[in-house]
């Protein structure tokens, strides 16, 4: 999985195409294709890619980031999937983070929440507890998004539910979070509280 710059090269495939020139021929393959499905398995990889911090340089050179921001954009489902789980596995990276905040990030990526694609809410959300940072925080912890972790929170899905919770613990401010659990604070019996 991670590796060294060193150790790839070593580990070169038969047809000694390096990782720099597999990303780009992954990255023109999608591009250039008319297949539907060729697009789908390869910006699959593409963001499978993304998950190795060795390839974050490679990726920036080759705008690859770029071409995930831009799919957000996209009506299938499943291209937007992978491009937000391709952003998702880069916004660690404070070059990326400040890249993908710099270029429409955060206005591209919040509508994404109220997608029906769980796995799209999931790496969604995510990737905006990623990229917040002190300046970053009030553009990203406004009223709508308070507002959908509210409706987030009642989820059947269990894994959207705790990510919403971690969320609201950790990035927002008491004031400002709305999200109470309601069925804990009914079902509180008074006559338990002893003084």
């Amino acid at each position: 999985m991670f590796s060294t710059k060193k150790r790839l090269i070593e580990r070169t495939g038969y047809n000694n195409i390096g990782r720099y020139d597999y990303l780009k021929l992954l990255a023109t393959e999608f591009k250039t294709t008319k297949s539907r499905e060729a697009k789908k398995q390869t910006l699959a990889n593409l963001a499978n890619f993304a998950y190795d911090p060795i390839n974050y340089d490679y990726i920036r050179e080759l705008r690859i980031l770029d071409l995930f921001l831009h799919i957000l954009s996209e009506p299938d489902k499943i291209l937007v999937r992978y491009a937000i789980g391709g952003i998702c596995n880069l916004c660690l990276d404070p070059l990326n983070k400040a890249y993908i905040l710099r270029n429409q990030g955060r206005q591209l990526i919040l509508p994404l929440i109220f997608s029906n694609d769980e796995e799209s809410v999931l790496s969604a959300l995510t990737t905006l507890m990623f990229l917040i940072t002190n300046s970053s925080k009030a553009s990203i912890v406004t009223p709508d998004l308070i507002n959908r972790l509210t409706e987030l929170s009642n989820s059947s899905n269990k894994r959207i539910k705790n990510l919403v919770t971690i969320f609201v613990t950790d990035y927002c401010d008491k004031p400002e979070s709305t999200l109470q659990n309601t069925e804990e604070s009914s079902s509180t019996d008074t006559s338990e509280i002893v003084s």
